[in-house]
């Protein structure tokens, strides 16, 4: 089946069909053929956007996550364990279990392709055309396709077929080589950061192939991957190599370039603090009844470059508060500062709610659940709030294979 690459996308599900409803991408149908993080991370931002995501899964186990623990919940009535890995990478999608080797559950597959207008994978370079579903095949049924395709270390280039796991991916693309105690120390990010990136760049990548498609007609595909996503965050250490010719290392919770701006021990725990500024060190100093022009101190450069030095003088001030009242000071006095919250007191937090960062969902079998929420807000020219609020649970493995089956054949308005 051939489309013409001018002609308007097929009809979209209502809500009722199993449409996502409110959302800037409340018309963008997503097959998702991705499993694990990367790929179903992108593919949950554009279903957090409004687009209909259909997950589509191998038969009898599904998404590797599903199998991803502990921890488990089970629901009360004593129905199949929920992976809560699975859980949260997969909100604001369907599911349907397709052998993608079965002749007839690929035709399934290519008629959801024909109406879809993103299509998701992560499989291993030159594993779809084995099946008989190269994109090259898959964007000749439907021209109008974008095609988002995320790999370990890239799809060309000498070691373009590897395997991609997040930490090997932190490891080589040199994160855990900045990350740790110090430069002997190296650690991994305490989520996986490489995947995450890769889908978020992912998803930032298809919405640009979509609004380019508005004005050729045609759509493209979007590779990244694991490795190209962490550099794409180098960010100031990477300039700091290829630039200033400095290989920079692990050192702890202190900023490599700015001093003092980082953990700070104080009489019962500890607090952090940034000042990022020659008027917040001094702002710091007035408060703390220190000489913001002490022989040594008194410019970042100088800071930076006797940073244990100034990590002795700020705890040195900080030796007789608690930490409670010592940020409450430390706001009197205009200094950026914050605990370090674990993640049931970050829940826990009103901020976090007030920002839409937690949602009560309605799961199918578990029934009453929270998901970390997205970190999107719309709002409209007068100032109303915009932001997408019906949100669907993560779905059961084929939970929704009738409804898709039947829209895959144009049989969905019988």
């Amino acid at each position: 089946m051939t489309h013409d690459p001018t002609a308007p996308s097929p009809e979209r599900p209502t809500e009722a069909a199993g449409g996502s409803g409110s959302g800037p991408l409340g018309d963008v149908v997503v097959v998702d053929l991705s499993r694990a993080l990367a790929g179903p991370h992108a593919t949950m931002m554009l279903g957090d956007l409004g687009a209909r995501v259909i997950k589509v899964e191998a038969p009898g186990t599904g998404d590797d996550t599903r199998g991803w623990g502990p921890p488990f919940v089970t629901p009360e009535d004593g129905g199949a364990r929920q992976s809560t890995y699975f859980l949260s990478a997969n909100r604001n999608k369907e599911s349907i279990a397709l052998d993608l080797k079965d002749a007839a559950d690929r035709d399934v597959l290519l008629g959801l392709v024909d109406r879809a207008d993103v299509l998701v994978e992560n499989f291993r370079t030159g594993v779809l055309e084995r099946l008989g579903l190269g994109i090259e095949s898959l964007m000749e049924r439907n021209p109008r396709l974008v095609v988002l395709s995320i790999t370990g270390f890239g799809h060309d280039g000498p070691e373009g077929g590897r395997a991609g796991y997040d930490q090997i991916a932190q490891g080589e693309a040199g994160l855990m080589s900045l990350t740790g105690s110090g430069p002997d120390d190296p650690q991994r990010v305490g989520v996986p950061i490489a995947d995450l990136l890769s889908g978020m760049y992912g998803a930032y990548g298809v919405l640009a192939a979509l609004h380019e498609r508005t004005v050729t007609g045609v759509g493209q595909v979007v590779r990244t991957s694991l490795l190209a996503a962490v550099v794409g965050v180098h960010a100031f250490q990477g300039t700091r190599w290829t630039v200033a010719g400095e290989v920079g290392r692990a050192q702890g919770n202190h900023h490599p370039s700015i001093a003092p701006y980082g953990l700070f021990r104080c009489r019962d725990g500890a607090v952090q603090i940034a000042l990022g500024s020659e008027s917040l060190w001094r702002r710091f100093c007035a408060g703390f009844d220190l000489d913001p022009e002490a022989e040594g101190l008194a410019t970042n450069a100088e800071r930076v470059a006797a940073r244990e030095r100034v990590i002795g003088v700020v705890e040195e001030a900080f030796a007789t508060w608690d930490s409670a009242p010592l940020l409450e000071r430390l706001s009197e006095v205009g200094v950026p500062a914050g605990k370090v919250r674990t993640l049931d007191e970050v829940y826990a937090w009103d901020q976090t709610r007030s920002q839409g960062l937690l949602l009560d969902i309605e799961h199918p079998t578990l029934g009453r659940i929270s998901l970390p929420g997205p970190p999107l807000r719309f709002f409209d020219g007068a100032g109303a709030e915009t932001t997408r609020t019906g949100h669907r649970p993560p779905p059961l493995l084929d939970g929704d294979a009738a409804a898709i089956r039947a829209w895959a054949t144009g049989d969905d308005q019988a």
